[in-house]
């Protein structure tokens, strides 16, 4: 059965090594890794990049899931952000030349939240509560904060991602 006649993915039971604590969020993840394929695969570079109304673009938010995946898993770790992963941060609305396809974009997308899964799979429910600090502020937040945080963002922009496919498309 394809996923366009299942249900939601938080109706379709627990997944297999998730916590009960962590299932929403993997829920969620998953939910978003399904509607953003089923929208975003196929676009053209024109769709993919136009900002109806100056809007973000489609690539941007598909770029920007993948960037904030890893900054909030970092941080869930202990980490604080490297070079690297700033510099991504600027690039995430640039189209590049030539522009990067949506089958590129949409795999990229569909390996962050995999192994955003697989992060809350290996996560115990004892290292919830460890605090963990945010940037170069060093904002307080807990592990169970970050990898929550990470997907209702990652869901914020699929919504937005979905409606701006139906105006591209339209």
């Amino acid at each position: 059965m394809s996923a366009e006649h299942l249900p939601e993915v938080w109706l379709r039971g627990p997944l297999p090594g998730i916590s009960p604590v962590l299932m929403p969020a993997a829920h969620c993840l998953l939910q978003c890794r399904e509607e953003i394929t089923a929208a975003a695969a196929g676009l053209t570079p024109e769709q993919l990049w136009a900002r109806p109304a100056g809007v973000a673009s489609v690539g941007f938010h598909l770029r920007h899931i993948v960037g904030s995946l890893d900054r909030l898993l970092t941080y869930a770790r202990g980490g604080q952000l490297d070079r690297q992963q700033m510099v991504a941060l600027r690039a995430e609305g640039d189209a590049g030349s030539p522009p990067a396809s949506a089958d590129v974009l949409v795999g990229a997308v569909q390996s962050a939240i995999d192994a955003a899964v697989g992060v809350l799979r290996a996560t115990p429910d004892t290292d919830l509560m460890q605090t963990r600090s945010v940037g170069r502020a060093a904002l307080p937040s807990n592990v169970l904060g970050l990898l929550f945080h990470a997907a209702e963002h990652t869901h914020r922009h699929t919504g937005q991602l979905v409606t701006t496919v139906k105006i591209v498309t339209a």
